[in-house]
Order: C-alpha cells, then sequence, then structure tokens
C-alpha cells in the first residue's frame, strides 16, 4: 500500500499537521499528490504551455515546501491555489509577452473560468450525491445498512456484525450483493436520463 493511499482518509488540515509536528515529507508528498492536478490544470490554463506548466507545477511544490516551513496554513487547498496563481503570473510578467492591463484581463478570464469549473464540479458532486442517496433507500434494508455503515460510517465487518446482530458471512453477503444492486440502480437512473 503506498502512502497516498495509507493516509488518504486524513483530511489535508491532519496531513497539515502531522507534517508541522514532525517535519517527514511524507505528510506534504500526501498533499501534493491529492493536488497535482488541480496546480498543473491552473499552470497550463495561465502559461498555455505543457511543458512551462509541467516545470512550474514542480516549481510551487519546492516553494511550498520553503513557505510551509515559514507559515501557519489553514486551508492548504485555497492557500496552495493562491501560491499557483501567483506564481503563474509572475512568470507571465518575467516573459513581457504580456502587458499589466494584459495580465489582468487575463487574471480575471482565467478566475472567472476556474469559478465556473469548480461550480459546476460542486452542482455535479451534489448530482452524483442525490442520485446515490435515491438508489440506497431503493435496496433492501438489510443491504442498505450495511453499505451505509461499511462505505459511509467505515465500519468493518466485524464491527457492522456487531452492530446489526448478523454473521459475518451474512454481512460480506449483504455488502457484495448491495454493491452490485446499487450499481444497477445507478446505471438505470442515468441511462432513464439520458433519454
Amino acid at each position: 500500500m503506498n502512502s497516498e493511499t495509507a493516509y488518504q482518509h486524513l483530511t489535508d488540515q491532519e496531513l497539515l499537521s502531522q507534517y508541522q509536528n514532525t517535519k517527514n515529507a511524507i505528510w506534504l508528498n500526501v498533499l501534493f499528490k491529492r493536488y497535482s492536478l488541480l496546480v498543473y490544470g491552473v499552470c497550463l490554463k495561465y502559461l498555455k504551455n505543457d511543458t512551462h506548466a509541467q516545470d512550474a507545477t514542480q516549481q510551487i511544490f519546492e516553494k511550498c515546501i520553503y513557505e510551509l516551513n515559514k507559515y501557519e496554513v489553514t486551508f492548504f487547498k485555497s492557500w496552495l491555489y493562491q501560491i499557483t496563481k501567483n506564481y503563474c503570473l509572475m512568470q507571465l510578467r518575467k516573459s513581457k509577452e504580456f502587458s499589466t492591463d494584459n495580465i489582468q484581463q487575463y487574471q480575471t478570464t482565467l478566475d472567472i473560468d476556474l469559478v465556473t469549473e469548480e461550480r459546476n464540479k460542486i452542482i455535479q458532486k451534489d448530482l452524483t450525491l442525490d442520485v446515490l442517496h435515491l438508489c440506497l433507500n431503493q435496496l433492501p434494508i438489510e443491504q442498505k445498512e450495511t453499505i451505509e455503515l461499511f462505505f459511509l460510517q467505515k465500519k468493518s465487518y466485524q464491527q457492522i456484525s456487531e452492530m446489526l446482530n448478523f454473521n459475518y458471512l451474512q454481512v460480506k453477503s449483504y455488502i457484495q450483493n448491495g454493491k452490485r444492486n446499487l450499481k444497477i440502480l445507478i446505471e438505470k437512473h442515468q441511462d432513464l436520463h439520458k433519454k
């Protein structure tokens, strides 16, 4: 199991706290992997060049290590976005291809694009959660309860068995069948809304 999957359940703040307490880079690596596509995407939008965006992503993460040793960060994702944006704007200023007015106009356009993109992601996530909730409620009660406990509350088979008075094999069966049935229900729902 790699470090990203081993610690993926930790929040950004928990990872930052672990780094600040131990100075062990493994905690930052998990955070950086979590947001590397975001940083690369922002860099690509600003710099319009794949190679420059890749280089910028690496430089930004190196800058973050330095900055995190100087400042206490509360909201890592928004802080990282601001660092990324500022870095890209500095690169554009250095390139002399953009006047100050062009950079401000460019930044405003990109900010609007990024806000729209983020809003669309939130809307899509909300719709997905609504469909999941709707389909979960259509499962037989045993499957619904075991799936919610296992996937949403992160309970073990043993814990679920004790909580619901099912034996281990029943819990395993309800979860497997519930997953299969949930997938079928979600696909049916998606097919209905494509028409």
